[in-house]
């Protein structure tokens, strides 16, 4: 009977979370068809005398943050993935069963985050504002539901690929889950915060809108949910599966 209302228990959240990501997904694109607020941020951004963003080359934006964190960060995820491969060769004895988990999920959302989104990315045709000829370049705006016109190369800029370098940390909080609950959403909350600040200060130099952001943290949280659920039950169940060419004995 325990092992059923978990079960049930565990089902309930699967289609609460399917929900929500399903709801987020239908009002980014509810955002970014009928709303101007990509524009908005973008012309805030933008200084329309000197037609140019003030922020593209300032230092924080670009040195501190297009370079300088995205190395850290991206060193921090290399770490992650040696320790993890480290101790698939040699177990460490020190680790329980749900660091190792914790640190399988990160080790692999590190990968895995960035390399979605720059897939994506790269197949997307949507222009970056700097491109745009709103803001001094040479493409037109296009909604994301809208046609290009023909003779209109493909912008490859959403979602907003640098976000993705903050945006695997996430996953850090399957450290927490599910037994620290409210710990695991803290710390989700807190990095998912700090994966958008990263691509708020690209939008600031005019290299995304709000809505390539918005679709990076979407795609990466579902991305480490699928990643959690692999590491977890996906697993659980292959383990369970296991082929055996000899036949049992029979009962006489």
């Amino acid at each position: 009977m325990e092992s059923d209302s978990i079960a049930v228990s565990g089902a309930r959240q699967f289609w609460r979370a399917a929900g929500a990501m399903v709801l987020s997904a239908l009002l980014i694109l509810w955002i970014g068809s009928n709303t101007d607020i990509d524009l908005a941020l973008a012309d805030a951004a933008y200084d329309a005398a000197t037609h140019s963003f003030p922020m593209q080359h300032a230092w924080i934006a670009e040195q501190f943050n297009h370079v300088m964190l995205k190395t850290v960060l991206s060193l921090l995820g290399a770490t992650a993935v040696l320790l993890t491969l480290w101790d698939a060769w040699r177990p460490c004895r020190s680790w329980t069963a749900s660091r190792r988990t914790g640190m399988r999920v990160v080790a692999m959302s590190a990968v895995l985050v960035p390399s979605v989104i720059g897939l994506m990315k790269h197949a997307s045709v949507s222009h970056c504002p700097w491109d745009l000829q709103r803001y001094g370049g040479t493409q037109p705006y296009v909604r994301l539901l809208e046609w290009m016109p023909a003779g209109i190369e493909a912008g490859h800029c959403m979602p907003a690929g640098h976000a993705s370098s903050a945006l695997w940390l996430i996953s850090i909080a399957a450290f927490w889950w599910p037994q620290r609950r409210r710990t695991a959403i803290f710390v989700a909350g807190t990095m998912l915060m700090l994966g958008l600040a990263v691509g708020w200060l690209q939008q600031l130099r005019g290299a995304h809108f709000l809505t390539h952001t918005l679709w990076s943290a979407w795609v990466a949280c579902v991305v480490v949910g699928a990643i959690y659920v692999f590491n977890t039950k996906g697993l659980a169940r292959l383990r369970r599966v296991r082929y055996d060419s000899v036949p049992a004995a029979t009962q006489t």
